[in-house]
């Protein structure tokens, strides 16, 4: 067992394990010395089918590294960062280290509070519609990150995007391999990763586009027929890239979850690299599409479970 060094990094880890991964398999360690926090990418958890490539790992572990960030900001540290530290391990994602005494402004303590209160919600939004304030900060956010959000609607792509979205599940759904993976990390009732099914959502009996369904419930419901769509897009592409994409992804989040809206992503046009290409062309070819999400206003959902800290924390290599 590893014992966590202060309650600061202690507080930064639970916050970093909350953020959002593909299938929620959690693809993080975090290695510790006294007062860094080394960010791994656990390759044992990339998914084989859907992601050989780790993006979505990467993303995720970006999103985590801005929980973390975050985390040390409003207790009272700076967090200083560096990605890719070590060039000959690029597992190592980021090193982190507390730096001096920080005063947390309101934005950064309003982020923190909501990182415990966002998760992907899998059940149909209401048809309510975002008001302007809401989408120009969540755009905002990615932007402070870096990074673009382009909300469909406001681009006439809402659907050919749909499109894509249905033909790259259509793709999906029809692939044993893709399948087994699922099942594989639809929980049922019981485990500290995966989706259990009080979180997977019903199955879309309409509107126009599928969320992804894990074994969950098999009540069919009909979900809002004008969805809010954004897509994240980074001036470049490459692993360091898609950590930042990570980070500015959670940014939005945690700001739309501040805005009183719920979220989730539909990551099949990601997933199949033709209709990856395809969506990157709708968006002018100039920018590279890192995930695709939804927004609204969600009913009341289940949050998915999370490893213990113990799980995901070792000593780093020669720290003493």
């Amino acid at each position: 067992m590893v014992v966590t060094q202060s309650p600061v990094v202690t507080t930064a880890l639970e916050a970093a394990v909350r953020a959002p991964s593909p299938h929620n398999a959690q693809p993080w360690i975090f290695e510790l010395a006294p007062d860094v926090i080394d960010l791994i990418l656990d390759e044992d958890r990339i998914l084989g089918v859907c992601d050989p490539d780790g993006r979505e790992a990467r993303l995720a572990c970006g999103a985590a590294l801005f929980n973390l960030e975050v985390a040390i900001a409003v207790a009272g540290r700076v967090a200083d960062v560096e990605l890719a530290p070590e060039r000959d391990r690029p597992s190592l994602l980021a090193r982190v280290e507390l730096g001096p005494r920080h005063r947390p402004s309101p934005a950064e303590r309003r982020l923190a509070t909501a990182v415990p209160r966002r998760f992907s919600n899998r059940r149909p939004f209401t048809d309510q519609a975002v008001p302007p304030a809401a989408r120009a900060a969540v755009v905002q956010a990615a932007h402070e990150e870096g990074a673009g959000l382009v909300l469909l609607d406001e681009h006439g792509l809402l659907e050919p995007v749909a499109a894509l979205i249905r033909r790259a599940d259509h793709t999906q759904t029809q692939d044993k391999a893709f399948r087994a993976e699922l099942r594989a990390w639809a929980k049922g009732h019981g485990g500290d990763d995966g989706v259990p099914d009080s979180a997977g959502g019903p199955r879309s009996a309409g509107g126009l586009l599928p969320v992804r369904h894990f074994a969950g419930s098999e009540e069919i419901r009909v979900f809002e027929q004008d969805p809010l769509v954004a897509v994240l897009t980074t001036p470049s592409d490459g692993s360091l890239s898609q950590v930042r994409a990570g980070r500015a992804m959670q940014r939005v989040l945690l700001t739309a979850c501040d805005a009183g809206l719920s979220a989730s992503f539909y990551s099949q046009p990601m997933e199949i690299p033709s209709t990856q290409a395809e969506l990157r062309a709708l968006l002018g070819g100039a920018v590279h599409p890192q995930t695709v999400f939804r927004l609204g206003y969600g009913y009341p959902g289940v949050p998915t479970p999370r490893r213990p800290i113990d799980a995901v924390v070792r000593e780093r290599r020669g720290a003493r």
